[in-house]
């Protein structure tokens, strides 16, 4: 063997040996650290037309003809937790949670969509299962609107209306006094990217709005003003004597250049996907971030507008968003390679994809399933998002609100349970290099209707049998994993959960 190879030789051992050695290691989470699991109330809840609950856009879409979910199915019944949420609170107590994050329904607290008629019936299903919670000292993270518009104010225009700054901010200060008294963290929005951009650009979402390049724009500058509205309430009119916090929960996903051709294509990707929410809040100038305000204006100039489709915020309005989070909510799940796309632009055509001018593609490597082609596990994508915020928004303090992986159906779901270890590992490596990251909530923690897609893909922690009207829930191989992260606050290569295994409740949950 020559003195080449045998260097090689020697060179692939040590590198084997240390990631063993790696592997091997147990890492804990720091000091105060909150675990969670996170479900959305259309999601889960069912009910959808009972005790007064009124129609909001996902009702309406998918009892439209023909139906656009994948399956035909709806939020009607669901996991039925607006009847079984006793049992969601057992579920958390087995896995010995420390929060847990729910949206509340508009349409069922507000059935007119305005605070002239409160829905007594919604009002008791929201105090029963937040007093449920902390009864074993579960603390609730409510999330104020999880894409569930009263169908109502859609018919008014929506988030395209100014005027649902207005709407948001009632509906908001109904829920501080109704709950403030026990609920210490609050959401205003979930992903307002996928609100504005698969609502109302793509029409992929409810309220299936296509208007790509126009009306996203406007549904963006409308939902961070309503946000901004309700946290000032909050923090003017509530903080003060219920001594919580609110933040808004934005997605974020990482965007890289496979080379360094197309660097800036990939910050491109990063500052019209996350940065056209997080810059108006988290940056110091506040704002649009620039690229965007150039880039479409110039785009809009030479398509024949009279100004640019991206609407300005006035001076005011700029420091009444900027500052307007207490936390960076982050939703993550993968990564993509972004590479420049100028051969697919055409000036003629407004749209997102044509203003960003680049595209995104994942390598086949990071499908870990032949028949679930929907999340790419790509960890190490996780740790440079997390460094990447604290690096352009002043080491904000970051809550994890939603990161989960999708399967088919069955308790052996091992990508999941390999997911979950691999994206809590890189999220350690994120700590280490000194991101403030405070808590983390798995998505999800049961089976639910996973919007456009139904009932095909599933996302809990415990598998829902929803051909059985008792809608039974059992804990996946994953969710022993997840209880053991959490007894013991931990990560431990040589666990093996066993999805065979019964779950029980530990002392004290």
């Amino acid at each position: 063997m020559s003195c080449k190879l045998i260097f090689l030789f020697l060179a692939l051992v040590y590198a084997h040996s240390n990631a063993v050695s790696v592997r091997q290691n147990v890492r804990k989470f720091p000091d105060g650290f909150a675990f969670g699991a996170a479900t959305a109330s259309y999601q889960v809840e069912g009910a959808w037309n009972e005790d007064g609950k009124s129609e909001n856009i996902w009702d309406h879409l998918t009892h439209s003809q023909p139906n656009p979910v994948k399956d035909g199915s709806s939020g009607d019944v669901a996991a039925n937790s607006y009847h079984l949420y006793k049992r969601d609170v057992e579920m958390m107590r087995e896995l010995g949670l420390q929060f847990y994050r729910f949206s509340l329904s508009w349409s069922r607290l507000l059935p007119t969509g305005f605070p002239d008629v409160i829905n007594q019936a919604g009002v008791d299903y929201y105090n029963n299962l937040i007093d449920e919670m902390l009864k074993y000292n579960i603390q609730p993270m409510i999330t104020l609107y999880h894409w569930d518009l009263p169908q109502k104010l859609q018919e008014m225009g929506g988030w395209t209306n100014s005027h649902i700054v207005d709407w948001f901010g009632d509906y908001a200060q109904v829920a501080f006094k109704l709950f403030g008294d026990r609920v210490k963290s609050w959401i205003t929005i979930n992903e307002p990217h996928s609100i504005c951009y698969y609502g109302y650009s793509i029409g992929h979402f409810a309220p299936r709005i296509d208007s790509s390049g126009v009306s996203e724009y406007m549904c963006t500058k409308y939902l961070l003003l309503a946000h901004a509205r309700a946290y000032h309430i909050y923090d003017q009119e509530f903080r003060p004597s219920q001594n919580g916090n609110i933040f808004i929960a934005l997605s974020g996903q990482w965007y890289q250049s496979e080379t360094d051709e197309y660097h800036d294509a990939a910050e491109d990707y990063i500052q019209f996907t996350v940065g056209q929410y997080a810059h108006p809040i988290f940056s110091t100038t506040g704002d649009w971030p620039p690229v965007m305000k150039e880039r479409i204006a110039a785009k809009s100039a030479e398509q024949g507008f009279f100004r640019s489709r991206l609407p300005a915020f006035s001076p005011e309005e700029v420091e009444y968003i900027r500052g307007s989070s207490d936390f960076f909510g982050l939703n993550h799940y993968t990564t993509y390679y972004v590479y420049r796309n100028e051969s697919s632009t055409n000036f003629a055509v407004p749209s997102f994809e044509d203003d960003i001018g680049a595209d995104r593609y994942q390598l086949q490597e990071w499908h870990t399933q032949k028949d679930v082609k929907y999340i790419g596990h790509v960890p190490w994508g996780f740790t440079k998002l997390l460094v990447k915020i604290k690096e352009d928004y002043n080491d904000v303090p970051i809550q994890i609100t939603e990161n989960g992986f999708s399967t088919l159906p069955g308790l052996e779901d091992d990508t999941r349970v390999a997911y979950y270890f691999d994206y809590l590992n890189a999220l350690l490596d994120a700590v280490e290099s000194g991101v403030d990251v405070r808590s983390y909530a798995a998505w999800s923690l049961l089976d639910n209707f996973e919007w456009i897609e139904g009932y095909g893909i599933r996302f809990g922690l415990y598998e829902v049998d929803f051909e059985d009207e008792a809608r039974p829930r059992t804990p996946r191989k994953s969710a022993f994993l997840y209880k053991e992260i959490v007894r013991t606050r931990a990560l431990d290569p040589s666990f093996e959960p066993d999805a065979s295994a019964t779950m029980t409740i530990d002392q004290g949950h």
